[in-house]
């Protein structure tokens, strides 16, 4: 590859690249200190952090942290940013010189990305970091015969340790060359293609060529309108593509296993033998299953009992801001608006932030370990008869955090038919933005008693999670049968070795993921809630009715009691001429046979922004309709506790009860089918186009609606 002028300010470019939680970006820090510039890459909202570095003998380099990637064949858009940087000739933040970052406790894996930074043609210097473990560990690296071996630099660091990072500082000062051999010998056969694409390009780089020819959306993005035909004339298909990645890929690791050999002693193999040990176990056909299931069972156990006291402590802390606001505020409508509709719907989601960090802990601790590469393995055998690969798994994975993401990570799956299956049925795996509706649900109707020490709201709330899986994988086989496709692609992972998580990680994926869901969702609340109250507070006659009750208020010889009775009529009457009840008694011939009022019906309407809001909608809508807070005659009862009760004593006008067992099934049913997420919508309408976001939208509503009649009517005659 014609390597890129040292100009922009004077200085060498040098970018950092290395596997996700390799310490690359702990190293980005120690190397740049509070130097850093923080931007967005071209064209995407990936974060870019860049500094201006000072190296020995007064040199100056401009260091820029890439996203971490497990190999130049991106699988999300962060890897995709990467691999543009380093593929397109005239990026601007293409470097001069690359710093292959890799975990000296899983060499083997860091090894397979820098030989293919290496074909790319560019100056390469291998930082081994975590040096600390490894002799911890009792492992032998010898690192000059490595850099041998590969034909580059390689220094080893500790950055938690702050070792060796004035060593690689010495280094980056000075002068290191391309590699001058390949890793990768491209078969003959492909020869005069790539030698066409080199001639488009202007390029003399084998691998840049050979990427290109397997990448048609790479292609595209260098300006290369047409990929000259391979062997025969014949047009490389998909699969054929996907089969040729996944050989290269096999290759590269079986070079890194040969370097790793002749470079690595470890303490009687120990660490191999102790990851086959607990993988006999964990990947077990049965066991396996069995295993994966007792975790999240734990999981959801915990999201009811671990988050019952910080829970508390909210919702104490929003009674006193609520009530400051009330003594504060003016007793107007701008009052109401900020007590009763923005800190009400707030409240109705920052109560559910402990149980939502619950998920998000277990998800990390399960990430950092190395037991979520095992959950990829696991699902791609129960997968692959539904038309999937295990390329498929990780976005199904990333569904039970969001959608949205998830449907971005599909933009690599080879097959454009697996793609399209994995986008539609994602929405199916229940996201964290549901646990507000399935946790308000489910406390209606389902005690904290225990069931075999298991407590029974974390049996529904892990069978709901199960419900969606095995939905996803009937709709995606119906997909499957619809456009006779048949999975070929080929999965290649490695499955890491088990490790201790790393706590400050754990807890910063906690903080990070909690805070996105409430700002995220906060946006969206504050928006709906203004909107909610308004629709609530006004409405058709609403000054008459105030004023008929005004009247019958200053009747002569009225009780306390009596006063109290025309308060709640006048309070009933006022909601049932809101706009909101108007809209919603408009729709409820349509959701009645599912057995929902029309204060049901506004909840719906208003979740379809992002499910949570349904939670805040009731609290808002019951607020109205009990002003003086879901009074009960136990003072001692939290503002959820209130809202339960009084969503368990709300009645039709003949008496009977609403909110019956059948009828919050129904509503657990339809949220776990339902499409009620806009931003979901709209991502995949910029990945598939409008027609397969209506596609989306129509089935899942359809889903939703059926199976929710369909537990409605069953759990009546049942009962």
């Amino acid at each position: 590859m014609d390597q890129p002028p040292v100009s922009r300010a004077g200085k060498r470019v040098v970018a950092l690249v290395g596997n996700p939680n390799c310490g690359k970006t702990s190293l980005f820090n120690a190397l740049s200190g509070l130097n850093q510039r923080v931007g967005n890459f071209p064209g995407v909202t990936v974060e870019r952090k860049s500094a201006h570095i000072s190296l020995p003998g007064g040199q100056a380099i401009r260091l820029v942290d890439l996203p971490g990637t497990q190999s130049l064949y991106p699988n999300a858009e962060d890897e995709a940013v990467t691999c543009q940087v380093l593929q397109a000739p005239n990026h601007p933040d293409k470097p001069d010189q690359v710093v292959v970052v890799v975990d000296g406790t899983q060499l083997r894996r860091g090894l397979m990305l820098a030989t293919q930074v290496m074909d790319l043609g560019y100056p390469t210097l291998l930082a081994v970091n975590m040096m600390d473990l490894v002799e911890k560990d009792g492992i032998r690296l010898d690192l000059p015969k490595l850099s041998k071996l590969m034909g580059i630099p390689v220094v080893g660091i500790s950055v938690r340790k702050n070792t060796g990072i004035d060593a690689l500082k010495t280094q980056l000062a000075e002068t290191w060359a391309a590699p001058k051999k390949p890793m990768l010998t491209i078969p003959a056969g492909f020869r005069p293609v790539m030698q066409q694409i080199q001639s488009t390009l202007q390029s003399d780089n084998d691998y840049l060529a050979w990427q290109i020819m397997l990448n048609p959306k790479l292609a595209a993005a260098l300006g290369i309108a047409e990929i000259p035909t391979p062997i025969d004339s014949e047009e490389l298909s998909e699969e054929q593509a996907s089969r040729l990645i996944s050989n290269e890929l096999l290759v590269r690791l079986d070079r890194a296993d040969g370097f790793v050999s002749s470079v690595q002693q470890d303490p009687a193999n120990w660490r191999e033998r102790a990851t086959d040990r607990f993988d006999q176990v964990l990947t077990h056909p049965i066991w396996g299953y069995v295993i994966f299931m007792g975790i999240l069972l734990l999981i959801f156990q915990s999201i009811f009992s671990w988050a019952d006291v910080p829970m508390g402590w909210i919702e104490g802390g929003m009674g006193f801001i609520k009530d400051t606001a009330s003594a504060i505020l003016p007793d107007n409508w701008i009052g109401a608006l900020v007590t009763e509709g923005i800190l009400t719907g707030f409240e109705g989601i920052i109560i559910f932030i402990p149980q939502i960090a619950i998920l998000f802990f277990f998800i990390s601790i399960m990430e950092e370990s190395g037991y979520m590469s095992r959950v990829v393995f696991l699902m791609d055998r129960i997968m692959r008869p539904f038309g999937f690969s295990g390329m498929s798994v990780i976005p199904l994975m990333g569904g039970m955090a969001c959608a949205v993401p998830s449907i971005m990570m599909t933009r690599n799956i080879p097959s454009k038919v697996e793609r399209l299956i994995t986008m539609m049925v994602t929405p199916l795996m229940s996201c964290s933005a549901r646990i507000p509706v399935y946790t308000l649900l489910i406390a209606m109707f389902v005690t904290s008693k225990t069931w075999m020490g298991i407590d029974q709201r974390g049996i529904w709330m892990a069978g709901l999670y199960l419900l969606g899986f095995v939905m996803s994988l009937a709709v995606a086989f119906v997909f499957k049968k619809a456009f006779k496709y048949e999975s070929s692609g080929m999965f290649v992972m490695e499955l890491p070795a088990y490790r201790m998580p790393r706590w400050k990680n754990v807890g910063l994926s906690v903080f990070q993921k909690s805070m996105a869901f409430v700002t995220g969702a906060g946006k969206i609340i504050l928006s709906i809630s203004i909107v909610l109250w308004f629709l609530l507070s006004y409405g058709p006659g609403m000054d008459t009715i105030e004023a008929e009750y005004a009247a019958k208020m200053e009747t002569p010889g009225l009780t306390e009691l009596q006063v109290a009775e025309l308060d709640i009529q006048q309070q009933s009457e006022l909601l049932n001429h809101s706009y909101a009840a108007h809209l919603g008694h408009a729709i409820e011939p349509v959701i009645k046979p599912l057995g929902y009022d029309w204060k049901i019906g506004i909840s719906l309407i208003a979740s379809f922004a992002a499910r949570e809001v349904f939670v805040s909608t009731m609290s808002i809508i019951y607020q109205q309709d009990d002003p003086d807070g879901f009074e009960t005659d136990d003072e001692q009862m939290t503002a959820r506790s209130k809202l339960i009760h009084r969503l368990q004593a709300e009645t039709w006008e003949d008496g009977s009860k609403v909110y019956t067992p059948g009828v919050v099934l129904s509503l657990l049913i339809f949220y776990a089918f339902a499409m009620q997420c806009m931003s979901t919508l709209a991502v995949t309408k910029k990945e598939a186009g409008w027609k397969w976001m209506w596609v989306m939208l129509l089935y899942l509503t359809v889903l939703a609606y059926v199976a929710a009649w369909l537990a409605y009517m069953g759990y009546g005659m049942l009962a």
